[in-house]
Parts: structure tokens; C-alpha cells; sequence
């Protein structure tokens, strides 16, 4: 089965494109971004700007024709934290449904942090015992911790890093009192998540997503993307503490010169470093393992865990071909465990 899962977030809208069966790993066939930054088109009434409604548009109605074109059987198209969080975004989903046929579904904070910890506990396996999972987005940090595929603990907290940069960071690079600033605030915020994470009791393994861990692993010694997905990555508190006194003090024009910075996400990889360092801090990790699978992998496990008698645990889905081509489907949708509406 040939699937395409859509990937709308505060940075980029992605998608990605996999064969897939029941029991098998997904195989990317082919992956696809566009960089919208629909966070900073979130105007002063927390609305999505109607530029950045036009872009989204845009870019799920070319997501959409990409995955035809790739021949996908489905496709699983889901928005995170800045339209989650659009005052308008009821308003917005509409019109992104009458443009382009495309149903996007908004996943919670909780889901997010859901998805993500199944994705790295089929990865892992199960001898990875009590995992705890970090993952640092644009608009949020999702944590989740336990032993099975369902975490005992699953929370999403605004401290994503283009949330961050955008709203404690007025200067480029941010000053040191900025800096302490930030330090301490999430010190505060994290200080009692700390304390219901150690109630679940120690981790066996501790495990990071998302581009901006991968991007500080990078640049605290990690392989590089063309090593594979096989090739071992972690980041420690040290390197990290090291990396923070450095980059600091570099302006974003500066940090996208370095190796593994991509230009769209320089300017806040100083508050995604924060963010990392403040959560290892509060749950006293010194390294952290960095998984290749996050949230779109675990939307994707998750559909083909899907049966006839349990269609209810599958995602948000998009219905067959046949729709993605102009078919309307007018069945009834089903609520999932995750809170996500199944299109027969």
C-alpha cells in the first residue's frame, strides 16, 4: 500500500510518501516541504492571516496532486500547533476543504506527543524498557513517557522554538539577559512536569525527535543525514551546554552558515537549544538518543494497525484515491481513541 501522509506545521507543510503493509517498516519513497511559517502569520487577534490561509491552501492543493501523482492509495493530512491554535482555524480548515477536497484534521498537543512516542517505540522495540520522549516543535514541546505503545504520560507545553524566538526574543542575536530570561522561565514552567514524569519512575531510555534535536545533535558531533537513518545519534548535556555558549552569540544569518542549519529555521535554533537544555535539566538527562521516526511515522503506524473490527484507532485519514481525484465521500465519520475522525 502506497501511502501520503501531509504534515502541516508552524515551520513547513510536509509530505511524505511511503509503501507500507501491516507488519512491515513504512519505506519513504518520497518526501516533499514547503516552508510556509504559518506561525508568524498568525496576526495580533491570534487569527491566520488570509496570506497565510492562501499559502496553506496552495500548498495542500500541490501536497494533493503530488500524492496522486505518486500514485498514494491515501492520504493522512493533519495540522499542528499554529492552526490548532488560530482563532480562526474552524474558518480556515474550511476553506482548505472547499479548495482542495483535502479533510485536514487538527491534532492535539497530547496526540502529537502520542503519535510520536508509538513511532519510537516500534523503532526501539521493546527492550527499550521505560522510554521518555522529547520532541521540540515550532509551536510546541511535546513529552511522553512509558513502557508500552500507549505512554502512560503524553503533554504538549508552548515552548516550541518559533514560538519562543518570536515572543521572549527581541534582538539578533538575543542579549544575555534574553537568554537568562528564557533559562528561567522554562526552569519554572518544567519544574512540575518534572515531578509527574518521576511518579512514572526513571527512564530505561531517553529519546529525542524533531529537526531541531536533530539539528543540535549535528552540530555537537553526530553523523550527518547522508550516514542513514542506521547510524547512531545522541546529544548530551555537555555538548549542548557548549553548543548554547556559542551559537548564542551568533546572529540567525550567521547560524544558517553553518553545517546542518537549514536558512528557515536559523533564526530560532538558539530557543530550540534552550528548550532541549532547559528539558534535560529538569528531568536530569545527560544524553538523549536521536530517533529518525517522529510524528508523521507514527500517524502512518498507526493506520496500518487499523482493522475492520478496530477502524476506530486509526488516524486522521483522507479516504481513498478515488477522493483525492474529485470523488466526494459523504459517509459517516468515527471519533478515534487519539480524538482523530476516520473518512470511510
Amino acid at each position: 500500500m502506497r501511502l501520503g501522509v501531509l504534515d502541516v506545521g508552524s515551520n513547513t507543510v510536509h509530505l511524505l510518501v511511503v509503501d507500507a503493509h501491516r507488519g512491515a517498516h513504512p519505506t519513504p519513497m518520497r518526501s516533499e516541504k514547503s516552508v510556509l511559517r504559518l506561525a508568524e502569520q498568525i496576526t495580533d487577534g491570534d487569527r491566520l492571516s488570509d496570506e497565510g490561509a492562501e499559502l496553506l491552501v496552495d500548498a495542500v492543493a500541490n501536497a494533493r496532486e503530488s500524492a496522486v501523482g505518486f500514485g498514494c492509495a491515501e492520504l493522512m493530512a493533519f495540522a499542528t500547533s499554529a492552526v490548532r491554535e488560530a482563532s480562526n482555524s474552524a474558518e480556515v480548515l474550511a476553506l482548505v476543504h472547499e479548495r482542495t477536497g483535502v479533510e485536514l484534521k487538527v491534532l492535539s498537543g497530547e496526540d502529537e506527543a502520542r503519535y510520536t512516542f508509538l513511532a519510537v517505540r516500534r523503532w526501539y522495540g521493546w527492550s527499550a524498557g521505560n522510554t521518555v520522549v522529547l520532541d521540540i516543535g515550532g509551536g510546541s514541546l511535546e513529552i511522553a513517557v512509558g513502557i508500552d505503545e500507549d505512554p502512560d504520560l503524553a503533554l504538549s507545553l508552548p515552548f516550541g522554538a518559533g514560538r519562543l524566538t518570536r515572543t521572549r526574543f527581541a534582538s539578533d542575536p538575543p542579549t544575555k539577559r534574553e537568554v537568562r530570561e528564557l533559562r528561567e522561565r522554562l526552569d519554572a514552567e518544567l519544574a512540575p512536569v518534572a515531578r509527574r514524569l518521576r511518579k512514572i519512575g526513571p527512564p530505561d531510555h531517553a529519546v529525542a525527535t524533531s529537526k531541531t534535536f536533530r539539528t543540535l545533535a549535528r552540530l555537537t558531533g553526530a553523523a550527518p543525514s547522508s550516514a542513514g537513518p542506521m547510524a547512531r545519534r545522541t546529544l548530551t548535556d555537555a555538548g549542548l551546554r557548549q553548543l548554547i555558549a556559542f551559537i548564542s552569540r551568533m546572529s540567525a544569518a550567521d547560524l544558517a552558515e553553518l553545517e546542518g542549519v537549514s536558512h528557515s529555521r536559523a533564526h530560532q535554533l538558539v530557543a530550540g537549544a534552550l528548550v532541549a537544555e532547559a528539558a534535560m535539566r529538569a528531568l536530569s538527562l545527560s544524553e538523549l538518543e536521536i530517533c529518525p521516526w517522529a510524528l508523521r511515522e507514527g500517524v502512518i503506524l498507526r493506520r496500518l494497525d487499523q482493522t475492520e473490527e478496530a477502524v476506530q484507532t486509526a488516524p486522521a485519514v483522507n479516504g481513498s484515491i478515488d477522493q483525492l481525484s474529485g470523488r466526494q465521500d459523504h459517509s459517516s465519520g468515527r471519533t478515534g481513541r487519539y480524538g482523530a475522525r476516520w473518512t470511510q
